[in-house]
């Protein structure tokens, strides 16, 4: 088969209101729709993706740095160290990862319309269905909205569900965790999510006040890039441990791995840059005898992790899916039904943005 070039890589930044705010200053989310065309005129799409934050910036790196460096050469997933070795001196992760994130996924969707596969079969499907759990973005909610959401996913079939905690007074935290708990029942998974809010000390208590509602993980209790907090929180508390969706590149998957820092490691595809560095973490992730969970974005997250060897959660995020934002012109065919995802695109990577 003769290699095709890349001719030509197009942005178009759209804004996406959420119907559940996430917080009063994160509204909506902003995705850079990627368009690449080959040699031949076949077309395909990724795209990056941020939470209000950043995407004009996203997208004018792909425009003035990225898209130039990837005309003429090959329109494969091919040379992803080649982009980010280009794009380093602008930083090793964070805007620069998400941005060839976008490049990426366009390709690895071209690859698979070429061969006439979806992307999850391309990467050689391991799993017709994973197991999901419910997700909410709810610190501001009251303690009744979180109790009826929370209802919600029972009533949904989730035999799991992860809330936010953080809250300035740690006994409100415990308050809405034993509501919660009282909510779900004894046997379901209970995850809590602090996003970075406890210094090392705050976070102790934390995991001491929190530990008796039967936690199955609790998720970036510190700043992101805090190592060695992370790993001195889980000397003084032997809690399990969940970081990665801020980790932005395989080294540092490896450095929290390497440390004992974490239990679960949840990359997420976008910030990552992409289906190729993700498909790595995931094997080093699973190679080191840790757990996967990939964050956030089910309608790609779910293609990654179909493929990966050891079955992982996906997480549902109530009221945020592409799918239920209206964002997309079709359905990428994801099925999320009593728990479980299954289905997905019949061709490609799926997503068509309006």
């Amino acid at each position: 088969m003769t290699t095709r070039a890349i001719r030509a890589v197009d942005t178009r930044l759209v804004r996406i209101p959420l119907a559940r705010p996430w917080g009063p200053d994160v509204r909506d989310i902003r995705v850079v729709q990627v368009t690449v065309t080959d040699d031949a005129g076949e077309q395909s799409v990724g795209f990056s993706w941020t939470p209000s934050i950043g995407g004009s910036a996203v997208q004018a790196l792909i425009d003035t740095d990225l898209a130039p460096f990837a005309i003429g050469r090959p329109a494969e997933p091919t040379w992803w160290d080649d982009a980010w070795l280009h794009l380093h001196e602008a930083g090793g992760g964070g805007i620069t990862t998400i941005a060839i994130a976008g490049l990426d996924l366009a390709l690895w969707d071209l690859q698979a319309r070429r061969r006439g596969l979806p992307v999850a079969d391309l990467l050689d499907r391991r799993h017709s269905q994973l197991a999901a759990y419910g997700s909410g973005v709810n610190l501001h909610y009251t303690l009744d909205e979180l109790t009826q959401q929370a209802k919600r996913w029972v009533d949904a079939g989730f035999d799991a569900v992860k809330v936010k905690v953080g809250k300035p007074d740690i006994a409100e935290d415990v308050d809405r965790i034993r509501a919660v708990r009282e909510t779900i029942g004894p046997d379901r998974a209970l995850m809590l999510d602090a996003n970075q809010r406890w210094s090392l000390d705050t976070a102790v208590s934390a995991v001491e006040a929190l530990s008796p509602f039967g936690i199955e993980w609790f998720e970036e209790p510190l700043i992101a890039e805090d190592l060695r907090g992370h790993a001195e929180l889980k000397r003084r508390t032997g809690a399990t441990i969940a970081v990665g969706e801020n980790l932005h590149t395989e080294s540092r998957f490896a450095e929290f791995i390497d440390a004992g820092a974490a239990d679960v490691l949840q990359p997420n595809v976008i910030r990552v840059g992409g289906i190729t560095p993700a498909r790595r973490i995931a094997d080093r992730v699973q190679a080191a005898g840790a757990r996967l969970a990939f964050h956030l974005l089910p309608e790609l997250s779910s293609q990654v992790a179909f493929a990966v060897e050891q079955p992982t959660w996906v997480e549902i995020v109530e009221d945020a899916g592409f799918a239920e934002l209206g964002a997309l012109t079709s359905p990428t065919g994801l099925v999320v039904h009593d728990g479980v995802v299954s289905g997905g695109p019949l061709l490609g990577l799926g997503f068509r943005f309006r």
